[in-house]
């Protein structure tokens, strides 16, 4: 890799970094260069990133975690909200706290991560904000209602932001998966999976790497100028809805 393409080290944080895509992105971080910081409700984080225990639904947990965090790596450059939880159920059985806990998870826990966030940032005037959405945000999905109204959510919020500090040299963009191999996909079983996968043009379910590779570009220097969008990683099932 010549000087010119050599990626800038930066302070990131991923929220989730326990399992799933969000250990994949920390990982892929790590592996790049990157100090990185990663938050979950254990304190898990792949090897090589610092674990941080972290409740995102309290804003105290929050603000001590950015704080151990910066001591730790410096001002947080490169914000990736991951963290999210499903609650399931149509919505005539959906209760009021199904439908708040996964709010408050889901789209206020990154509210307040890129809130913290924007701080450093701003006075940078560098900072690449990224949500995990999901297809269904857009798409909708049968049994979702909350979590769906949740990634729906990060889109207008990611759109305010980019008003808001697009004049300070700061991003805020989504990555959208579809179904992608993980744990939550793995017990759906054959048949579901294959009505699922039917569905999907690409006729397969993702990888948690492309998911991954999506969220390294809009991190990256070279994605300054990319902001406020929906990045579909769904083997075109969402059609860019």
């Amino acid at each position: 890799m010549t000087e010119s393409t050599t990626p800038t080290p930066r302070s990131v944080l991923v929220t989730g970094s326990s399992r799933g895509i969000g250990a994949a992105i920390t990982a892929d971080f790590v592996a790049a260069g990157h100090k990185v910081a990663g938050l979950s409700t254990s304190g898990g984080a792949p090897e090589g990133a610092l674990g941080i225990a972290c409740d995102i639904t309290d804003p105290a947990a929050v603000e001590a975690a950015f704080a151990q965090a910066e001591a730790a790596h410096g001002p947080i450059e490169v914000l990736v909200a991951n963290a999210g939880i499903t609650k399931d159920t149509l919505v005539l059985r959906m209760s009021e706290d199904d439908f708040d806990q996964v709010i408050r998870v889901n789209l206020s826990g990154a509210f307040r991560c890129a809130k913290r966030a924007a701080k450093s940032m701003i006075r940078a005037r560098f900072g690449r904000i990224i949500f995990i959405g999901s297809v269904v945000g857009l798409y909708g999905s049968a049994g979702q209602v909350n979590y769906s109204a949740s990634k729906a959510g990060l889109v207008g919020m990611a759109r305010s932001l980019t008003r808001e500090l697009g004049g300070r040299g700061v991003t805020a963009n989504v990555v959208a998966p579809g179904f992608i191999e993980t744990d939550m996909t793995a017990v759906l079983g054959d048949a579901i999976s294959d009505k699922y996968r039917s569905q999907i043009p690409a006729g397969r379910f993702g990888v948690v790497a492309e998911v991954s590779a999506a969220v390294s570009y809009l991190a990256s220097d070279q994605a300054g100028y990319v902001s406020g969008i929906v990045l579909p990683v769904d083997g075109g099932l969402g059609m860019g809805y």
